[in-house]
């Protein structure tokens, strides 16, 4: 991406939004639903995909700290209804629970 790395972020933190597990199960039908750990910021996640950032995306997925949602989970988050927030960075959307930590500005 051309824009510079706070203005994108600024960009994906106003493309993020609460959602609830009703919507966003197609996406985890389709399997482009990523879970993004508590530890880490929502936002900066995000940046680091439309940067294509392979060195920390890559870390975070063999961290555990992100990587695609499994069904086990799917089937607590629609159990629970717990409150969702999410941003898309096609073709992925990246989704982490509200409460487990705050969105850092």
């Amino acid at each position: 991406m051309t824009e510079k790395p706070s203005t994108l972020y600024a960009k994906l933190l106003g493309e993020t939004a609460r959602i609830g597990w009703q919507e966003l199960q197609p996406f985890f039908a389709r399997g482009s639903l990523l879970w993004v750990g508590a530890d880490l910021d929502l936002v900066a996640v995000a940046v680091a995909f439309a940067e294509n950032d392979k060195a920390s995306v890559s870390a975070w997925l063999a961290g555990g700290q992100l990587g695609k949602l499994e069904a086990s989970r799917a089937e607590d988050l629609l159990v629970r209804d717990p409150e969702l927030w999410a941003v898309v960075v096609a073709p992925w959307v990246l989704v982490q629970e509200r409460g487990t930590a705050p969105l850092r500005h």
